[in-house]
């Protein structure tokens, strides 16, 4: 299981009132010498793996941006008195394989650090009950995805959803010729096309939902996510992947809360940042803040498709960059300012010649009554090569 908090920070905000002349001011908590621990996770009480992330707060100021907790013990309890240990990797990710733990108890997580020790409260475990369904609505200015559940059983109430986009696109141009150095060679569009690609995303905000002030737990048509009617991501085809998370009371004003202090501010009329308190706590040092809540439980997953031919035609997605200008080089280009012939296809296509950030050979250029090309087209890498934005190998669960 993938369970991220999208490596947010923790951001101190500081309100200050300016008037007339105003001088540069470095706040002292920039450079705080304190780094806080951040714990990233959901203890997964069935099959799926349960991963952890530990980490610190950095300086603002700073140049480091991630700061793992490395070497330290995490375990898993129950009150029932069993344990379970996690393995820690390099990347200071602690994992297991599934715990398939009992539902009639409580669990909390227990980390011991080279010096000091944290723990969870123990919180109940919560079975996720199954998306119903994940639709498409066209809007105004884009489409917006939408998610449907709800709870035969009629307890959990609050909901937390991650996704991951995943789209596919085409270069500018496509190449049918390719570089292998010293020659230029037909490429084989079946192993080596760099044409179509797709590209995978992890959500990047928050996305909560709640029933609470409904007799059922039932959330119809909640919208989840927004795709702008200019997205590359419905130019041809877009997946989307949801995976639902159901929350405690205390596990929704968690990061209800977490979400007003990240995501709603810039203005005065927003909610103002308020404290973040988790479920996690130092037995060292009580007073030492801890970033995150744990919880215990499933998730379920809903995937779904948005193909751009059942859209109207007035969505109108980028196409690609405007930039990307095509060139020709020939084999014998006479130099104007008097450099004599000039191989550019040798030059400019060949990539161990002379130049390191040489264009991508696209198509041959003929001269009638030649079968021989003559030279090449070309352009740079970033509008030929789909690579470099993502993968040209097809998911395999690609409709």
């Amino acid at each position: 299981m993938r369970e991220d908090m999208n490596n947010w920070r923790i951001f101190l905000f500081i309100g200050i009132v300016a008037g007339g002349c105003k001088k540069p001011y470095s706040p002292p908590v920039i450079d705080a010498p304190n780094s806080y621990l951040v714990v990233e996770g959901v203890i997964n009480s069935g099959q799926d793996s349960t991963i952890i992330k530990l980490n610190h707060t950095v300086k603002l100021s700073g140049t480091v941006n991630v700061n793992p907790e490395l070497n330290a013990t995490v375990t898993v309890e129950g009150d029932d008195n069993t344990t379970y240990a996690l393995t820690g990797t390099a990347n200071g990710e602690y994992v297991s394989a599934g715990l398939d733990l009992n539902n009639a108890h409580k669990y909390r997580l227990i980390i011991k650090t080279a010096d000091n020790e944290y723990r969870s409260d123990f919180v109940p475990v919560l079975n996720t009950p199954d998306v119903d369904g994940v639709t498409y609505a066209v809007e105004s200015d884009g489409v917006g995805i939408q998610l449907s559940t709800h709870d035969p059983q009629n307890k959990n109430k609050y909901y937390r959803w991650e996704y991951d986009e995943t789209w596919v696109f085409t270069s500018a141009y496509q190449s049918i010729f390719k570089s292998n150095g010293d020659t230029v060679l037909i490429r084989d569009l079946v192993n080596d096309q760099i044409y179509t690609c797709w590209r995978t995303e992890h959500s990047s905000t928050i996305v909560l939902g709640s029933a609470a002030r409904l007799s059922q737990a039932v959330i119809n048509n909640s919208r989840i996510a927004f795709l702008s009617r200019h997205s590359v991501k419905i130019r041809h085809k877009y997946s989307i992947l949801v995976r639902q998370y159901a929350l405690t009371e205390d596990a929704y004003n968690f990061w209800q809360n977490l979400k007003k202090n990240t995501e709603q501010l810039g203005s005065i009329f927003d909610a103002q940042p308020s404290q973040i308190n988790g479920n996690i706590h130092s037995l060292t040092n009580p007073q030492e803040p801890v970033i995150g809540y744990v919880s215990v439980g499933t998730f379920t997953t809903k995937r779904a498709f948005v193909d751009q031919r059942n859209l109207p035609a007035w969505l109108d997605p980028i196409v690609p960059d405007a930039s990307c200008k095509a060139k020709a080089y020939l084999y014998k280009y006479t130099d104007p300012n008097g450099g004599g012939i000039i191989n550019q296809v040798d030059k400019y296509l060949n990539y161990n010649k002379t130049l390191i950030n040489v264009d991508i050979p696209i198509d041959g250029i003929y001269m009638r009554g030649n079968p021989y090309p003559i030279g090449y087209s070309g352009a740079p890498p970033e509008c030929v090569d789909c690579t470099l934005r993502g993968t040209n190998k097809q998911p395999d669960y690609w409709q």
